[in-house]
């Protein structure tokens, strides 16, 4: 027997037939056996529609804890829908919402973009799994939390996912499934390249590296909730059948955190390339990185300014690269020289917490410069920042920004 969470998407229970199919869908698997959780988001449209509606009515004098309250009514509404159509097929189902002391999810005050209390979460999703074990079937809303006092709060648009992980994981289900409007992660998005073909599996950093880029599949805090012994994928509610194949999401791996600060254990060697017309070269960079490919010569990073670029290498690799990368400004007249730098040391921060979280370049960099560490280069991108720091002072640096995390 598998205890299975599904999440239901807006797309997917947007009408009365959708309802009813994925109803039968968890019905179908609770007749096989197994234990399950619907995690249910508003119909379709309906959060948009409530938010439009209170614009259009209050205007600016809508305080957020009312926004979040009227904004929850799209999913006491859906959860309330999809219960009752479980019940029509001859199962015992519940409804889970904010307003029953049973409701699991706990969270800070803050009305629209809450932070959960994974620790008081655990606990109260004890009370789910009694449930579950007495044969009913735990309808829980979607999106929504409840705060310090009481209050209804939200979890942020596209939270439903957030919701299903994080019960998952409270719950130590065999399997989370997401039931949306797509068969899966594609290679790319399909409605702009017909051609785009459907994942068999995808790793939980992959995962998120698309969502924080903006990729429409899953929420990426959702994420930070997915245990490695539990099973996940995406698939889509056209089926009707939760044994659908779809898209596997795999990991994160043994060692791989969703959150951690790494040093690379030897020195990082950078050759900067000038020269005035780069800007207007085009597969300049080509060229270069064409050039280390052929040599097995793997990037560690490259940074670009108005008359130069800097590729970051191996040192072990450096000495070489360095020939290479110079015979390419002999015979390209927008370079002028390079030069091969001192060694530096790089340190990686890797969180799904750093879009969302305002201030976390200068957390790193202030303490660095309290420390009298120079920075020789920083890049970011939605979940990782990397620190290149001189090579005496790598140690030290990596200590300090370890703190960031805690």
């Amino acid at each position: 027997m598998d205890l299975i969470v599904a999440k239901f998407g807006g797309t997917s229970v947007g009408n009365g037939s959708r309802i009813k199919k994925a109803a039968q869908s968890v019905v179908n698997e609770f007749m096989k056996g197994n234990q399950i959780v619907a995690v249910v988001s508003a119909v379709n449209k309906t959060t948009d529609e409530l938010i439009e509606l209170s614009n259009d009515a209050i205007g600016a004098g809508l305080t957020d804890s009312q926004k979040a309250a009227i904004m929850a009514m799209g999913e006491l509404t859906g959860a309330r829908l999809f219960s009752a159509a479980i019940e029509s097929l001859g199962v015992k189902s519940e409804v889970i919402d904010p307003y029953k002391d049973i409701w699991p999810i706990i969270t800070d005050s803050n009305s629209l973009e809450a932070k959960i209390d994974f620790d008081a979460t655990s606990k109260k999703s004890e009370n789910i799994k009694n449930l579950i074990n007495q044969g009913i079937i735990p309808v829980v809303c979607g999106f929504l939390g409840k705060g310090p006092v009481g209050e209804i709060t939200t979890l942020g648009r596209g939270g439903s996912d957030i919701s299903a992980f994080l019960m998952g994981h409270c719950l130590g289900a065999d399997e989370i499934i997401i039931v949306t409007d797509v068969d899966g992660v594609m290679s790319t998005d399909p409605n702009k390249i017909e051609e785009a073909e459907l994942l068999d599996e995808i790793t939980v950093e992959e995962l998120m590296d698309l969502a924080t880029h903006g990729a429409q599949v899953l929420h990426p805090q959702a994420l930070k909730y997915k245990d490695p012994l539990i099973s996940a994928k995406i698939i889509n509610f056209a089926n009707g059948d939760l044994d659908t194949k779809g898209t596997k999401i795999i990991g994160p791996f043994e060692g791989d955190m969703l959150k951690s600060v790494s040093i690379y254990p030897n020195p990082i060697s950078l050759i900067a390339l000038v020269g005035e017309r780069m800007l207007k070269k085009v597969g300049l960079l080509a060229n270069l990185t064409g050039v280390l490919a052929e040599n097995n010569i793997n990037i560690f990073g490259i940074s670009a300014g108005q008359n130069s670029m800097t590729a970051f290498l191996d040192k072990n690799d450096s000495i070489k690269a360095y020939h290479k990368l110079h015979q390419l400004v002999i015979e390209d007249d927008s370079l002028s020289s390079l030069s091969l730098g001192k060694d530096t040391a790089m340190i990686t921060l890797v969180s799904p917490d750093i879009i969302d979280t305002p201030g976390i370049i200068s957390g790193i960099t202030e303490p660095l410069r309290k420390n009298n560490i120079n920075i020789v280069e920083i890049t970011s991108s939605q979940t990782a920042v990397v620190v290149f720091v001189d090579w005496k002072d790598g140690e030290k640096a990596y200590n300090l920004v370890k703190e960031v995390l805690k």
